[in-house]
């Protein structure tokens, strides 16, 4: 590959997905976005769309940028679409065999041997998903955070096998391309940011399943206390949490240690998909629509 990423795709188009799709084109990058099908591709454009026109509302984007971002990005179906890309990162399910099989099928659509494919898992090895290729080299982790287009950060996780060239390009990409504040981090679970994060939300879903406090109190006490800007029961509603418990799980099974292990109250919510912002009720209440 050479020069710089200009095409890139990304196989997922939820939160995550649409996030990242968005400060691609917002780069002025030819982007494509992969859903499963045509009805979810449809409604992947409608997120991309209403984020830009938020950014619109609070004047952070003009409205030509923020028209110029959505016509440069094209919806799919079709994994067969993304054959051309530079770079494609995977934004599916936190889950090892779904993502499992967007490399694997990735590995035989994309034509430039020396293309990237990047996920964005928040925990899962990196390795596994670059053993699913004949690429490894190539395989990288390149983590986002949520909302996309308005945190800075940007996890790049290399595999044992994943060669320096290609870390290089994905922190080329991520920060002179997309304008992000990079750190590195060992493919172990959680990486640098949720090995630190998820331990002190399990606590606090912990201390709200004992009756200790409220989830009003124990939030209201880390944003008033201590200067947090939300709470870590709010937070955990944003992440999602099912992505929480997905996460907490993959930590508890690399390192085996009772913080990471997800409280049972958080695996009733999951089961009963109080799953927090996206279904109008997690640990506070959400307003549809």
């Amino acid at each position: 590959m050479s020069g710089r990423i200009q095409r890139v795709g990304v196989v997922g188009g939820g939160q995550m997905g649409a996030g990242i799709a968005e400060v691609c084109a917002r780069a002025g990058l030819d982007t494509i976005v992969c859903e499963a099908d045509a009805t979810a591709a449809h409604a992947a454009r409608d997120r991309v769309s209403a984020s830009l026109d938020r950014a619109v509302q609070r004047g952070r984007l003009e409205p030509d940028a923020a028209r110029d971002a959505l016509a440069r990005t094209v919806f799919t179906g079709s994994l067969e679409d993304l054959a051309d890309r530079q770079l494609v990162i995977e934004a599916v399910i936190e889950n090892a065999d779904a993502k499992t099989e967007v490399f694997a099928a990735l590995d035989k659509i994309v034509e430039d041997p020396a293309a990237v494919l990047a996920t964005n898992t928040s925990s899962l090895p990196v390795m596994r998903l670059g053993m699913a290729t004949t690429r490894a080299d190539r395989v990288v982790g390149l983590h986002f955070f949520n909302p996309v287009p308005v945190l800075p950060l940007v996890e790049v996780v290399a595999s044992l096998h994943t060669a320096p060239e290609t870390v290089a390009v994905v922190e080329d990409f991520a920060t002179a391309t997309l304008g992000k504040s990079v750190v590195r981090s060992r493919d172990r679970a959680g990486f640098v940011v949720n090995a630190l994060l998820i331990p002190y939300v399990l606590s606090a879903i912990r201390m709200a399943e004992s009756g200790f406090a409220t989830a009003a109190d124990i939030d209201a006490g880390m944003e008033l206390g201590c200067a947090h800007p939300m709470g870590p029961l709010r937070l955990a509603d944003l992440i999602g949490l099912d992505t929480v418990a997905s996460i907490a799980e993959s930590l508890y099974d690399e390192f085996r240690e009772s913080l990471y292990a997800p409280p049972p109250l958080l695996q009733r919510m999951v089961e009963a998909r109080l799953l927090g912002r996206k279904t109008g009720r997690g640990f506070h209440m959400y307003g549809q629509g």
